[in-house]
């Protein structure tokens, strides 16, 4: 067994108990995210609202990821095949 699977199997554990953490406090942990962003904005004076806005956007997609909230591990099979081409001219 390589390093890297020792590794990942020395993890798991760890990787589970984020995830009912995250499952657990989503809540606080968004409404955390938000006073932060809320903050650093005020004291930039809305000069990076747009990337504070992205960046808060992106840890809150994170978080529902490590929460398994945001449907399929990456992989899985199980998200919804694309549509058939359109017919040829």
């Amino acid at each position: 067994m390589s390093f890297l699977h020792q590794l990942k199997d020395k993890l798991a554990p760890a990787k589970d108990k984020m995830s009912d953490l995250a499952q657990q406090h989503g809540g606080k942990i968004q409404h955390g995210l938000d006073k932060a962003a809320k903050v650093v904005d005020e004291k930039t004076k809305g000069k990076y609202s747009d990337k504070i806005h992205t960046g808060t956007d992106k840890a809150k997609g994170a978080m529902d990821r490590i929460a398994h909230k945001g449907g399929s591990e990456p992989g899985e099979g199980s998200a919804t095949p694309p549509g058939a081409p359109p017919p040829a001219s």
